[in-house]
């Protein structure tokens, strides 16, 4: 296993360090090979924090995300087919069946993990708004110090990395047979004056190995935009760390008021953590207030009863480059799931009610794009 706790300074390391809601550059590192980094700031650490709206607006443009897994099972037959997401049935590809590892797709010797995907946006976009999500699971067969739960690293299209630490309330609770987490950072000036591109995480701070309730981590960047002569549409970004146990366990997040025209286009994304693939009875359902209307949101990659299913797509497809690209993720999911039949009938407040009957499962963000009526 290689140090974690010694990023890639040669490649020029920098900081971007925010206490509040503002990320500050500090200058490159110093030119020593391999220094001891300073403990990242403690920032406080609760085992649950319920859904806030961390950004909205109503402007012309939409919202974009790029998403991977940080962690996957160890290279066998077995693993390269649960990888490519062909054993959908009876739990066979979840992650507790498999001695995961991480994923480290990059050529820097002191990063233990690193992945890779691509944030899309249409030409003549400008970011108003992007945050960084990661989290995953410190308990295993091995056991990973809390202490750096609030750090990873980021590097965007062409660039060195930088490390990013987070800017709020690291939710962290121990129970269900893990010790999970989720933190959060503002990036909003490296993404607007980035663009789009494959932007790398690494040094997610996850745990490998083979328990019951399995390996999983990953992270999620979402960025709002607005682009001249695009549609005018609500831009909604909520965020927690909500646990949802395995029976009989429901959560629903009240989006507010916003009205959406009849037959408007909307999308709602969502990222939760072990979500396994084959454990059927966990569901979302969107409920546009005044029209009495409770819509299960599915498509072809998540059925209406294993919406939490380890997948990262869009309408039910694989549309963004990520490398590692694969199909099932392995308790990882950051989803776009279609709302057009959802809002045949218009909304003006929007719910989302999230269940689950068999599937222990963390929720992280949710985040909405929908017309403006």
């Amino acid at each position: 296993m290689r140090n974690p706790l010694v990023p890639a300074v040669r490649r020029g390391l920098v900081c971007l360090l925010s206490c509040a809601a503002l990320c500050a550059v500090l200058p490159a590192a110093g030119a020593a090979p391999n220094p001891e980094i300073r403990p990242a700031p403690r920032m406080r650490e609760k085992p649950r924090i319920p859904f806030i709206q961390r950004y909205y607006a109503v402007q012309r443009g939409g919202m974009a995300r790029a998403a991977n897994a940080g962690i996957t099972c160890r290279s066998s037959p077995a693993c390269a087919s649960a990888q490519g997401g062909e054993r959908r049935g009876g739990g066979g590809a979840a992650n507790h069946r498999y001695d995961m590892f991480y994923t480290d797709v990059d050529d820097d010797p002191n990063t233990f993990n690193s992945s890779r995907a691509e944030l899309v946006l249409p030409r003549g976009a400008q970011v108003t708004y992007a945050r960084l999500y990661w989290g995953g699971n410190l308990r295993v067969s091995e056991q990973k110090a809390h202490k750096d739960n609030g750090r990873v690293l980021i590097a965007e299209p062409g660039g060195a990395y930088k490390e990013l630490l987070a800017d709020s309330v690291i939710g962290h609770r121990t129970g269900d047979g893990a010790d999970a987490f989720q933190a959060s950072a503002d990036v909003t000036e490296l993404v607007r004056d980035t663009g789009a591109g494959i932007y790398t995480v690494a040094q997610i701070n996850i745990a490998m190995g083979q328990t019951g309730v399995g390996a999983w981590g990953g992270w999620t960047l979402v960025a709002a935009y607005t682009r001249k002569g695009a549609p005018l549409r609500h831009l909604s970004l909520w965020d927690a760390f909500e646990t949802l146990g395995s029976k009989d366990s429901e959560q629903r997040v009240n989006l507010g008021r916003m009205r959406i025209p009849v037959g408007g286009y909307g999308r709602l994304g969502i990222v939760a953590y072990d979500g396994d693939r084959g454990i059927k009875g966990d569901s979302v359902t969107f409920e546009p207030h005044g029209t009495r209307r409770s819509v299960p949101l599915s498509d072809p990659a998540n059925s209406a009863d294993d919406v939490f299913n380890s997948t990262i797509t869009d309408a039910g497809r694989d549309r963004i480059r990520r490398e590692p690209a694969h199909r099932n993720t392995l308790g990882y999911d950051s989803d776009v799931l279609d709302l057009r039949r959802a809002l045949v009938s218009g909304a003006d407040d929007i719910g989302v009610r999230v269940r689950t009957a068999g599937d222990t499962v963390w929720l992280g963000a949710l985040f909405l794009e929908a017309d403006a009526g």
